[in-house]
């Protein structure tokens, strides 16, 4: 594939990224009815709900020598152990909870969920 082919490719993504505009939308507070908590379990509940963590969204890995590492300039390509096109994983503490892809609002990068890891699949890492 010539240089002339991939920058043909990338215009043709760009494009269609334009023309499948993301609109924002304001998201109801997450509710759910069916599950009445007893007074004590609410209280032990909104305890954690204030809690900070952190959110991060992970393109790719590499795993590079200090060697190649120390020789990394402005303009460096890093080849990661994705493909193009492939989902990114979504993060909270370090613990895969998403797989999303990369939409522009506003000028502003975010992320669109495709596929959410259940409660029983995470535990399942765990152990």
């Amino acid at each position: 594939m010539s240089t002339e082919d991939t920058g043909d490719d990338w215009a043709a993504a760009m494009a269609e990224q334009a023309i499948e505009e993301a609109q924002a939308v304001e998201l109801d507070e997450l509710t759910d009815e069916s599950q009445v908590f007893p007074a004590d379990e609410a209280v032990k509940f909104d305890t954690i709900m204030d809690i900070p963590v952190t959110i991060s969204m992970e393109v790719g890995r590499s795993f590079i020598s200090i060697r190649n590492l120390l020789q990394l300039n402005q303009g460096s390509v890093v080849e990661l152990d994705r493909i193009a096109g492939e989902p990114l994983d979504v993060m909270v503490n370090g613990t895969l909870i998403a797989h999303g892809e990369v939409v522009v609002v506003n000028d502003k990068f975010g992320i669109r969920l495709t596929d959410v890891i259940s409660q029983t699949e995470r535990i399942k890492k765990l152990k």
